[in-house]
């Protein structure tokens, strides 16, 4: 359940709002508006009929009288754009005595009857503090129902006056902190889909969806969402992205800083259209939160050298031009000690996560970016049509994107294996080998750890997508992986071979993590390497 929060001051605005129809011929209008909850007052004056303007201006001034009787005005700082600080800047204050939140389920849950959004709409504003729950003297509030958006979301609005009934303010700091909390609580006492507080993710409305089955064909911005991370993931630099975005089969356009043609702050992508369509452009952050241009950019190296070599490749892209560059890494083909390095690294990356704090969110979003991009870009390289491996890309890709990622400490250093999407997408075949092997028992491991931090973390909904995703579609394909193989190059006199595929099978038989201890069955113990090339171990592999 996904609760979203504004504030505003005028309260008939609102609730006209809240019960237009289509008949009103309003922008957003809604079919059936009607009451599931509200104060005592309200719910003793109204049944569940549909609302029309005039019920929408007596209910606002039954919710606006304490405010008016009282003559309170409640206050909030404003703030304006600064086009010299480029910045938002203090702009006194504003009325802000309407509380509104909107209430709305994931297009996948369907609908819930009138009788259970009002046991939610009334638990929600107790948890919130507007009721007598509180001690304190209760505000004036009302929940509607507006059915079901266009994006296919059944959910509800409530709209609170903040001026309490003793004349008294309602205090809403923290209150975007507690709705998200509250919700989850709900979640799990009416049953709905438990979404995480951590991560969050991209979803899809109906006409996405509608017109995918339609055209027997994937969400265009499932496809768009993987082929541009696995790019990002093979690619050293901005300007090496751009390229072998474009060697997908992808448009790419820039988005421009205001008054400049060199100056990059964002981008679109879409699919090459059919003949007679017109493409279908989605910006980076519509595709997933990680994907936005300024993320990516945090994983590049910076330097006026660099940005002026993105910013011409962008611009040949804008004018679909041929890229400028015909000689980047991505037209190399990596040596046999490469597919040894990073499988060293990965195994490297799966003892560092074992230790890895639970709460250390940043990391585990970093580590699962890498991996979710190394599955993307042989998803790209192998599969025709999306099949396991772009199923388990996109399933990991949910915890790369958080909800809040300015709110956690940047992440720790750790064993790359971003790298492994460049190895995946200069492969010069579509046949499997034995050193994808050697690497898929690693990625597959690191998996496993990304299950059990949110198996731990009492995240089971995102763990038993993992588990269903890596043991239902993955375990098929390992199957056809060659065996057995030598992963890494041993040290001399301690030779050490592991049957690729048998061990990967015995890890698939039940997601299991990874640390001792737990009370989930213990996995396989990952192949151990050594390091025989002078960097210390789990040394990151330059690009």
């Amino acid at each position: 359940m996904i609760p979203n929060i504004t504030r505003g001051s005028r309260m008939s605005g609102l609730l006209l709002y809240l019960a237009s129809t289509d008949a009103d011929k309003t922008k957003n209008a809604h079919t059936d508006p009607h009451l599931v909850a509200g104060d005592a007052a309200i719910m003793a004056w109204y049944d569940d009929g549909v609302l029309d303007k005039d019920d929408a201006v007596a209910i606002a001034k039954h919710l606006d009288q304490p405010r008016k009787a009282f003559n309170v005005e409640v206050l909030q700082k404003d703030f304006r754009w600064d086009p010299v600080k480029k910045e938002r800047v203090p702009n006194g204050h504003k009325h802000a005595d309407v509380w509104h939140c909107s209430l709305s389920l994931r297009a996948e849950e369907g609908a819930l009857t009138d009788q259970q959004w009002g046991d939610i709409a009334n638990d929600f504003v107790d948890a919130m503090g507007f009721t007598e729950a509180s001690g304190k003297a209760q505000c004036r509030w009302v929940a509607i129902n507006h059915g079901t958006s266009e994006n296919g979301n059944h959910h509800i609005h409530i709209a609170v006056s903040l001026v309490r009934e003793d004349g008294t303010k309602a205090s809403t700091h923290g209150d975007y902190k507690r709705a998200q909390q509250t919700c989850r609580e709900l979640e799990t006492k009416y049953g709905l889909e438990e979404l995480s507080s951590v991560h969050a993710t991209r979803g899809y409305d109906r006409a996405e969806k509608a017109t995918a089955v339609r055209d027997e064909r994937e969400m265009h911005r499932a496809s768009l969402a993987r082929k541009v991370r696995a790019s990002a993931s093979a690619s050293a630099t901005e300007a090496e992205f751009v390229r072998r975005a474009r060697d997908t089969g992808l448009l790419v356009r820039p988005r421009y800083a205001k008054n400049t043609t060199d100056v990059i702050v964002g981008y679109s992508v879409a699919e090459r259209p059919r003949p007679g369509e017109r493409p279908i452009w989605f910006g980076g952050g519509t595709l997933a939160s990680d994907l936005k241009l300024g993320a990516l950019r945090e994983e590049w190296p910076d330097s006026p050298h660099l940005a002026s070599e993105a910013a011409a490749e962008w611009n040949a892209a804008a004018r679909n031009k041929r890229k400028v560059s015909r000689t980047g890494p991505e037209n190399a083909t990596p040596s046999a000690e490469v597919w040894v390095q990073y499988t060293r690294n990965a195994t490297a990356l799966v003892e560092k996560l074992r230790v890895l704090p639970r709460d250390d969110h940043a990391t585990w979003a970093k580590a699962a970016r890498e991996v979710s991009g190394a599955f993307a870009a042989w998803s790209h390289r192998l599969e025709s049509t999306p099949g396991p491996l772009a199923a388990t890309a996109a399933e990991l890709s949910r915890t790369a994107q958080l909800r809040a990622p300015r709110q956690y400490r940047k992440p720790v250093a750790l064993p790359s294996i971003a790298g492994t999407a460049m190895l995946f997408m200069a492969a010069s075949s579509k046949d499997k080998t034995a050193a994808q092997a050697a690497l898929m028992l690693q990625l597959v491991n690191t998996a496993f750890a990304i299950y059990e931090m949110h198996q731990q973390s009492g995240r089971i909904r995102e763990a038993q997508r993992i588990r269903a995703v890596v043991t239902e579609q993955l375990k098929p394909f390992a199957a056809t992986m060659p065996r057995p193989v030598t992963v890494g190059a041993p040290e001399q006199g301690t030779p050490e071979k592991t049957p690729v595929k048998k061990s990967v099978e015995l890890g698939l038989r039940g997601m299991a993590p990874i640390r001792p201890g737990s009370a989930v069955p213990t996995t396989p113990t990952p192949v151990k390497t050594h390091q025989h090339t002078g960097r210390e171990p789990g040394a990151v592999l330059d690009r």
